[in-house]
């Protein structure tokens, strides 16, 4: 593994922000019947922010894939409002990151997630799927 990946460090930040949209609601995708942020546009928003809190530490043949998550979300959120998603790196152990992800409205918190990646060679990862 190129040792870029080493760098890692925990305390790595990253924000990512989303304005809710029809697109992104529990009844457009499928998650529920009401028009609110749904969990899984929540998770896809906590995990992009995952991803660009180490982007600028991976060497430019690796990537990281997302292998476990856990979330609360604890607070609906309408079409029209911003959410943000601020991503912490709280651990790096070999190939394994952890992640916290705080999920805000407001000031407010709607979501807390707990998220795992994996380091992996994006070419040698990618051919694993015709193997399958």
């Amino acid at each position: 593994m190129p040792s870029s990946s080493r760098r890692c460090d925990p305390g790595l930040k990253h924000d990512r922000t989303l304005t809710v949209a029809d697109d992104h609601t529990a009844s457009t995708v499928g998650s529920g019947d009401v028009e609110v942020l749904a969990t899984p546009t929540l998770l896809a928003l906590a995990e992009a922010a995952c991803c660009d809190a180490v982007a600028d530490d991976l060497a430019d043949a690796e990537t990281s894939v997302g292998t476990w998550s856990e979330v609360e979300h604890l607070q609906p959120v309408a079409v029209g409002s911003t959410v943000c998603a601020h991503a912490t790196l709280v651990g790096h152990h070999g190939r394994r990151l952890e992640f916290t992800v705080n999920v805000e409205h407001d000031g407010d918190t709607v979501a807390r997630v707990r998220h795992r990646r994996m380091l992996v060679d994006r070419e040698r990862f990618l051919a694993g799927l015709s193997r399958g």
